[in-house]
């Protein structure tokens, strides 16, 4: 009976701990802007970034060299199946070009940025 008392204990702690690491997971890629770009109105000049996503927050940062440049708040919205790879979105040309959305590669979730919330930080 002991046995089985200890076993129970056992399973219910590794699910408690697995259901604890399945909150709050952190996304994130190197990707390089092309052409300026504007996150929720912030620019973000051309070049090679680290974009990261926050699930249990709901920030999404662009990084360069370990500095934050540009934050701002996104939500996750269901896809019909996994992304193949990484997937930028953008509205807009040349000057005008507006982040609105990212995927990572193998989510089933894209990350959809919203409106009226940016914040810029150091300086590039």
């Amino acid at each position: 009976m002991k046995s089985i008392v200890n076993r129970i204990v056992v399973v219910i702690m590794v699910g408690a701990l697995a259901s604890v690491a399945a909150f709050g997971k952190t996304h994130k890629h190197r990707v390089t802007f092309e052409n300026d770009i504007k996150v929720n109105g912030t620019v973000v000049k051309k070049g090679s970034y680290d974009v990261k996503f926050d699930d249990a927050t709901g920030q999404l940062s662009i990084i360069k060299n370990g500095k934050t440049v540009a934050q701002t708040m996104a939500k996750l919205e269901a896809r019909a199946k996994k992304a193949n790879g990484f997937q930028l979105r953008s509205v807009g040309a040349g000057d005008e070009t507006e982040l609105t959305g990212l995927t990572f590669g193998g989510s089933d979730k894209d990350v959809v940025i919203t409106n009226g919330s940016a914040t810029t930080t150091g300086s590039n």
